[in-house]
């Protein structure tokens, strides 16, 4: 099934302005299927592939002499040592948009490109589909629908039962990108934390309660999430906060970059049983929130997002910062109107008066409206 992405317009263009595009990303995103149909005259060569790998590696000149104006490189973190050879070809034929690379390993593959191809290369991150992306394979509206799918491509283009997809994502994860990056010999034991980091979605991190719960040490912890950022299953969203007399919470969120993969390892498997289960609401939350981080990596742009909360309390789901200007949103898995919800959106917009655009309520309703400055928004029409 050919889906559109949202984010080909700015990676074609970036690959008229320099020599190497990168694209990022989690496992399933859809990266080699985009770049395979943005860029259908380059050859393809993935770093998956044993020989070819072993090829890259041992004899790098005969891999690139094979590939004499260009390529799409699939998973080039595999073999870093690359990027050094693209350096060098790039500058010597000074053409723009000779190489595409993809990579499922954000901080290995980031740092040596920083390094090596500064200045040479676009850096795009694709997450699983959006709900705009997404439109038709998913009953519209449907927020427990949203949540339990989540975003995968391959899943949603339908054809493989549930189960199957999402215990095979966890076990090739666990079992090769994990001991790849950590070594870790108890896979039980780090599927484990995996299933206790989802009990703690759109909660403050608290490492010391984590590693109290999986037996492991707080070191331990904060490397574990490290490779989870690193390998997109989790990501930690900071507070926002500016010296203006407040004492504000300081510490950042946990959240899941597909709640279709957090429902899976929730043991969440169908609709009626998430709309009983007490993570509906943080599930929900994360939908949202990986939302507006999808629409700004989908324009090239870099998300600047962050949540507010208060020594007293006053908190707001969700803030976006552009240039100067503070987007709140608070964010309600109800699809019926509460005037409540504006209670904290009014709070941050007086103190934030002078940069505060734009409050809204993004909920599983139907209807759009303003209500006493705040708009309400159904969850679908954010993307």
């Amino acid at each position: 099934m050919n889906i559109e992405r949202q984010i080909a317009t700015a990676v074609k263009k970036a690959s008229k302005e320099l020599p190497v595009i990168t694209i990022v990303g989690p496992r399933q995103s859809g990266k080699t299927t985009l770049v395979k149909a943005l860029f259908t005259d380059k050859p393809y060569r993935t770093l998956e592939d044993p020989d070819m790998r072993r090829l890259a590696e041992n004899d790098p000149r005969t891999f690139f002499a094979g590939i004499p104006d260009g390529a799409i490189l699939d998973e080039v973190q595999r073999v870093p040592d690359l990027l050094s050879y693209i350096q060098g070809i790039v500058d010597e034929k000074g053409t723009n948009g000779l190489f595409v690379l993809t990579g499922s390993s954000n901080i290995l593959l980031m740092k040596n490109i920083s390094q090596t191809l500064a200045g040479r290369c676009a850096i795009f991150t694709l997450l699983p589909l959006s709900l705009g992306e997404a439109d038709g394979l998913l009953p519209k509206g449907d927020m427990l629908s949203a949540v339990l799918v989540g975003g995968y491509p391959r899943f949603l283009s339908g054809g493989i039962r549930r189960k199957t997809f999402f215990d095979g994502y966890i076990d090739t994860y666990v079992e090769r990108d994990v001991h790849q990056l950590l070594k870790i010999k108890d896979t039980l034991l780090f599927t484990n934390f995996l299933r206790i980091l989802v009990g703690r979605i759109g909660s403050i991190l608290d490492v010391t309660s984590i590693s109290n719960d999986t037996g492991v040490s707080t070191k331990t912890v904060m490397e574990w999430l490290s490779i989870l950022h690193t390998s997109y299953i989790c990501f930690l969203l900071p507070p926002w906060y500016e010296n203006r007399g407040k004492r504000l919470i300081k510490s950042p969120k946990l959240y899941f970059y597909d709640t279709g993969l957090a429902c899976a390892l929730a043991g969440i498997n169908d609709a009626e049983q998430l709309d009983r289960d007490p993570l509906r609401g943080a599930l929900f939350e994360n939908l949202v929130i990986l939302e507006a981080m999808k629409r700004a990596y989908n324009s090239g742009d870099r998300p600047s997002l962050y949540f507010y909360r208060d020594s007293k309390g006053v908190e707001v789901d969700l803030v976006e910062y552009y240039g100067r200007k503070l987007i709140p949103t608070e964010i309600k898995s109800s699809a019926t109107f509460n005037p409540a919800f504006c209670k904290n959106l009014s709070v941050f917009a007086e103190r934030y008066s002078d940069v505060c655009e734009h409050p809204s309520v993004v909920y599983a309703g139907s209807e759009s409206f303003t209500f006493k400055g705040v708009s309400f928004k159904p969850f679908h029409s954010h993307s």
